[in-house]
């Protein structure tokens, strides 16, 4: 048997470790490259509460405010996508809440009425 000399030793210092471990220059595979060249790339995620604020606002109106006030925090910490759901849910809730507000208000005020209106005399 013939012994084989060990591979040469990297030319610089700063040589990569997939070159000094393949010095002879054969092509390798790059373990970064996907199976499939034309896959999507990864989407940017959007947040969770922005989209349950959106849907709360329509049932819980204060569940929406604070959801959406919340998630308008993380947007804006991490960057992900849902500015605009959160923003609506916010939104929304307030306009609901004023609107119940409004309805319990006159719904008191109708009955006050209709109680006064009556002619039955307590005294």
């Amino acid at each position: 048997m013939t012994d084989v000399p060990p591979p040469p030793a990297p030319d610089y210092p700063n040589q990569p470790a997939a070159a000094a471990a393949n010095p002879y220059g054969t092509p390798q595979a790059n373990p970064y490259a996907s199976s499939n060249p034309y896959a999507a790339a990864p989407q940017q995620r959007t947040n969770v509460l922005a989209i349950i604020a959106l849907i709360a606002a329509f049932v819980v109106p204060l569940a929406g405010i604070i959801c959406g006030h919340i998630a308008l925090s993380q947007i804006k910490r991490t960057g992900e996508n849902g500015r605009g759901l959160a923003l609506a849910g916010t939104v929304l809730g307030y306009i609901f809440t004023v609107l119940g507000l409004l309805f319990i208000i006159a719904y008191f005020a109708f009955f006050a009425w209709a109680a006064s209106q009556s002619g039955v005399s307590y005294y």
